[in-house]
């Protein structure tokens, strides 16, 4: 009978070394990765059972120094130090950027002095080979005292050789540097003194065959993506066609969706009995599934040029090109990755912002980080955009709502750095700000590693705030289809005299009789109650219903919609946006839903803190109450204030 032990194993290295690619290669898990610094910014934990034992790897975050600066670096210095913290490893993979060998054995040779158990994986074996590297594997491990295993966790390269080295005879291996030669020298002593010995270990062991030519392509590439012109305007421009892309390309599958969902509205009403279930299961289930399943292209194809954006390198770059002008405004260029990430999901966003080493920026950047138009807005934005957008096209070619939906993304961004230079004179720090990034070498995109990130964020909309929306949806409906005493079987009294029905068709009275029937509702209590203090924005108490509704995560707004909009209507098939779009205004019979009306609602959604998740994860990494609660109020005075102006000026 075979016997079951445990090792734990550590995978430390520099950032962007190739740590969670390899994690994931190890324990055939699947956490995100991309090629920029400080993609990991936590531990993770995964099994395997290798030669039958069951080995934990722990990925950490990447860190340069054992003198750790930011609160990521900190993570992994604190369990790789600490023998009595629970995560302390038997054994540390250190994960070594074999194309920037200098740079990387810095912090390994200092692990090595700290006596710690250790094998190197000389990583990203496939990029010395294309820049005509050649390492002398054997005498590098001689002169470090420690194992070297050459793998390509990309290609899966030598992955059976390094698993197999976890069970060899790793002995602690014997310092570079004693405490006796560093003693007296201050850091920057000891730094250099480390580098000059690191010179000295790899010129023997490393040699170039021929010209780097990825060297050559990198660096011609970086002249005009990082150009002071060229470089923000190709940026923008990548921004134009992502956006004309999600409105364009996603149309034909949401309108396929849209179809089967009418389809199933109508077979509904047509085959099912009539009565309380069958209502519930029509007109608050299927309406309030309808509100997430139709986005799911637009959102799809969001992830899918982020992850491009993000696995090419070209992240990084726009980090290096946006240094000088984040500074003006309290920021730093590490703060323009959780920015940008924001435009995905706030709370990874936030969380990442832990590469940042000085705290004022980085406080600063979680404050303003929100603001950034997340993947929950877009439902927001999609319906209200073809309600009051027209979908003409400018110059042949450019799609209104394209440009429309680029704006709206552009004003989170412009709100985010106007309210982090406010911040910047009301947040006082005297700790000196640096920006220190490696730029990493350009890489096609690796497609599973994308296609992977498309599955695990969709599944994360569709079932997270999935199971939100369709039990606020449930909830919606009960509340709709139910009002105090006798009050509808009063509205259907009313509309039996004939003084009431007059001229009107069977259908109209129906439409008549609904209305009423739902503004008598509990829903409509509640609508009506909050309805004095959303006038002024052009709002009324349908739209107060799906404020309020929409507090814990944004996009429950189009499942409350969705739900209002079909309950008491089980006749109306059509979609939500249809239904919105044939509402009249009763004081001026105009379309309800005018563009003062539709940008007022879409500026609020652009600025209000209307996500619970967030408000969490801002008071988890600053452990200040005050903070979520600041971020809270500030946003929704944006919010109303906006609104108020937009809709005031264009009603």
């Amino acid at each position: 009978m075979e016997q079951d032990t445990r090792l734990k194993v550590a995978l430390i290295g520099n950032p962007n070394c190739g740590k969670s690619t390899l994690f994931n290669v190890l324990t055939g898990l699947n956490q995100s990765t991309a090629n920029f610094p400080g993609a990991t910014v936590d531990k993770k934990t995964g099994s395997a059972k290798i030669n039958s034992t069951s080995v934990e790897f722990i990925d950490l975050p990447g860190a340069y120094s054992l003198n750790a600066k930011s609160p990521d670096e900190k993570i992994a210095v604190e369990i790789l130090q600490d023998k009595n913290n629970s995560d302390y490893p038997d054994l540390t993979i250190y994960v070594a950027d074999a194309s920037n060998l200098k740079r990387s054995l810095f912090l390994a040779t200092q692990i090595i002095d700290s006596k710690i158990p250790m094998l190197i994986a000389l990583n990203m074996m496939d990029v010395v080979d294309k820049r005509g590297m050649e390492i002398n594997f054997e005498m590098l491990s001689e002169k470090l005292g420690v194992k070297i295993i050459p793998i390509s966790a990309r290609e899966e390269r030598g992955i059976e050789e390094l698993k197999q080295a976890l069970f060899s005879d790793t002995k602690i291996p014997k310092e570079i540097f004693s405490e006796q030669q560093l003693a007296g020298k201050n850091d920057s002593q000891q730094t250099i003194e480390r580098y000059r010995l690191i010179t000295e270990i790899i010129s023997d062991c490393l040699k170039f065959k021929s010209k780097p030519e990825e060297d050559i392509f990198s660096s011609r590439t970086d002249k005009i993506l990082t150009h002071k012109i060229w470089g923000y305007a190709i940026f923008l421009f990548i921004l134009f066609l992502i956006f004309e892309s999600i409105f364009v390309i996603a149309s034909y599958p949401m309108q396929w969706i849209e179809s089967s969902f009418t389809f199933s509205s109508q077979w509904g009403a047509a085959h099912l009995p009539k009565g309380e279930f069958s209502d519930l299961l029509m007109n608050g289930v299927l309406a309030g599934l309808s509100g997430i399943v139709v986005f799911i292209p637009q959102i799809a194809l969001l992830f899918f040029f982020i992850s491009i954006l993000e696995d090419t390198g070209y992240m990084a770059r726009v980090s290096f090109i946006m240094d000088r002008a984040m500074r003006k405004f309290g920021l730093n260029g590490r703060s323009v990755i959780p920015l940008l990430s924001g435009v995905a999901c706030a709370v990874p966003a936030i969380m990442g912002t832990r590469t940042i080493s000085n705290w004022k920026e980085r406080l600063i950047t979680i404050m303003v980080t929100p603001l950034m138009s997340c993947s929950a807005r877009l439902p927001v934005y999609t319906l209200l955009i073809a309600l009051v957008v027209p979908a003409k096209k400018v110059f042949g070619f450019f799609n209104m709502q394209g440009i429309m939906l680029m704006l709206l993304y552009l004003i989170g961004f412009f709100a985010a750095i106007g309210s982090a230079f406010a911040m910047k004179y009301f947040i006082k720090s005297k700790e000196r700000s640096f920006f220190i990034m490696e730029l990493p070498p350009y890489r096609s995109p690796r497609w599973k590693n994308i296609g992977l990130a498309i599955i695990d964020r969709v599944k994360v909309f569709l079932f997270d705030a999935g199971k939100v929306i369709i039990a606020i949806s449930i909830i919606l409906w009960a509340l709709a289809s139910h009002a105090p005493a006798d009050s509808f079987q009063k509205i259907e009294k009313k509309y039996t005299d004939y003084s009431y029905r007059g001229d009107y068709s069977d259908a109209e009275i129906n439409n008549k009789i609904a209305s009423e029937k739902l503004e008598t509702s509990y829903a409509g209590i509640l609508g009506k109650f909050i309805e004095p203090v959303i006038k002024p924005l052009g709002f009324d108490w349908k739209v107060g219903i799906a404020l309020v509704t929409s507090f814990a995560a944004r996009e429950v707004f189009v499942g409350t919609m969705a739900t209002i909009y079909s309950v008491g209507d089980a006749n109306n098939s059509h979609s939500i946006r249809e239904k919105m779009r044939a509402e009249k205004n009763p004081d001026t019979l105009k379309p309800k839903y005018s563009f003062a009306v539709g940008l007022s609602l879409m500026l609020f959604y652009a600025f209000a803190m209307q996500c619970m998740s967030t408000l969490a994860v801002v008071y988890r990494e600053t452990k200040k109450l005050k903070w979520p609660v600041i971020q809270f109020f500030y946003m929704g005075a944006l919010a109303y204030l906006a609104s108020f102006v937009v809709y005031n000026f264009f009603k």
